[in-house]
């Protein structure tokens, strides 16, 4: 039959659906782009913040509508938002003909057949294990992809619902890691993006120690594979181990994405989370001074409960001192089941964005000077498409997919997506650099 996907969230959840999407291939199915046209459509839902429930609600809602309009006979959701709340799902969106929590989505097949049989199976496998890697499709032709290496956090921040709704943290065996990880430069794929709610304890529970960096030297050595990328490395678990292996491989892009949420100690507490302002500052400045090239995102929450206009000022005399390369930011999202929905002194939401306005304001005047330094200088970029004639888009190892900017270059040379090229910065604006052709990057 035809199915639709629908992939909400996160890059993680793209993963899942791209192994739903190898499953349902191989029952026989296939794919077509708008649900309208499908037979069958999985959602993978997200639900971590209140938006995204919105959006995950909405979008079922929309593509239910198909049943009575279109020839859709089957709508069947998957991830956060049916393991989260299953029986709210199934009470109050009748559209819905089967679930697949978020560790069962290799159940996929058997929840569809039973759907197509009238019957609404909910599967919710518990946390124990992981599902089986029976193969990926790419739902995107693009030189890069996202690379799951683990499931789960034992963190237990108190304003997340993930260890509720993903389990404890379970590291992917190494050997799976690299077979997926062949299949995909195979297929074309140059850039790995490792991805996990947290990507620098891999290997704890499998080996008893953290050991990233033993897998980042293994997927170094698969041919055809270029550049791979960290993602999500949470502040306190960054030793100096990582950093020598982030200095000395060069397949590993000078680029670490550093979720710290905040930089006032006591927030930081009222958060659960593991490290101090003094901690965050002297890791931060270990890692310019190994690799002085590097790229460091964070992230940051506004409007935490206990936050004030002082507490505020610090996080943007922090911001100012810091100069994030990348930087996120975030109002507090009160989610039902957490801690910190139960703290006292919540914020208004209008508060709340205005101060996540002002970080954005102050680090797009950070960026923009940022952007200036770069001029004059040569960057290595993986070309993603062209523009018009004689202009195309890349992004420089500086650069992560979908949430970070862009370098256009000027070229009368003819290039292929997932051409790796040298670029000259020749201009610049607030997110996005302008360069012209040097040469190939070696």
């Amino acid at each position: 039959m035809k199915v639709s996907i629908v992939s909400l969230g996160c890059d993680k959840n793209l993963c899942d659906t791209e192994h739903m999407m190898a499953l349902l291939a191989k029952d026989g199915h296939e794919f077509v782009t708008e649900p309208k046209d499908s037979d069958i459509c999985v959602i993978n839902t997200c639900c971590f913040i209140a938006d995204a429930l919105e959006e995950s609600i909405n979008t079922i809602i929309e593509v239910g509508k198909l049943k009575e309009t279109g020839h859709l006979k089957v709508l069947v959701i998957a991830g956060c938002l049916g393991q989260r709340f299953t029986d709210e799902v199934l009470s109050d969106l009748p559209e819905v003909d089967g679930i697949v929590g978020t560790n069962s989505y290799n159940e996929i097949v058997n929840v569809v057949r039973k759907a197509l049989d009238g019957k609404t199976e909910v599967l919710k496998r518990d946390f124990s294990s992981l599902p089986k890697n029976e193969g990926r499709i790419l739902s995107s032709i693009v030189p890069y992809t996202y690379l799951k290496i683990a499931e789960g956090c034992d963190k237990h921040c108190t304003y997340c619902v993930i260890p509720s709704i993903r389990g404890n943290y379970r590291s992917v065996p190494l050997d799976d890691i690299i077979s997926e990880a062949k299949e995909l430069a195979a297929h074309g794929i140059k850039e790995l993006n490792l991805v996990a709610q947290e990507v620098t304890v891999w290997g704890i529970d499998i080996y008893g120690k953290k050991s990233l960096p033993l897998l980042l030297n293994k997927l170094s050595e698969i041919e055809g594979i270029e550049w791979i990328r960290l993602l999500y490395c949470y502040p306190e678990e960054i030793d100096d181990e990582l950093i020598l292996c982030i200095k000395n491989n060069p397949k590993i892009c000078h680029y670490i994405d550093m979720p710290i949420q905040h930089c006032n100690d006591e927030i930081l507490g009222r958060m659960g989370r593991k490290t101090s302002k003094a901690d965050i500052e002297s890791i931060i400045g270990r890692l310019r001074e190994y690799i002085p090239d590097i790229a460091i995102r964070s992230t940051l929450i506004c409007g935490f409960p206990g936050e004030d206009d002082k507490k505020h000022e610090e996080l943007l005399n922090f911001i100012s001192d810091m100069q994030f390369d990348r930087l996120g930011a975030f109002s507090y999202s009160k989610e039902d089941g957490t801690p910190a929905a139960s703290f006292e002194h919540q914020v208004d939401d209008d508060v709340k964005n205005a101060w996540r306005d002002e970080v954005m304001a102050l680090q797009q005047k950070i960026s923009l000077s940022k952007n200036e330094e770069m001029v004059g200088k040569t960057v290595s970029c993986f070309v993603e498409g062209r523009v018009e004639d004689g202009v195309y888009v890349g992004r420089t190892y500086r650069d992560a997919p979908d949430v970070d900017g862009y370098i256009f270059i000027e070229s009368d040379k003819e290039f292929i997506s997932g051409d790796l090229i040298s670029v000259k910065v020749t201009g610049f604006t607030e997110y996005d650099l302008i360069g012209d052709y040097y040469e190939f990057a070696e």
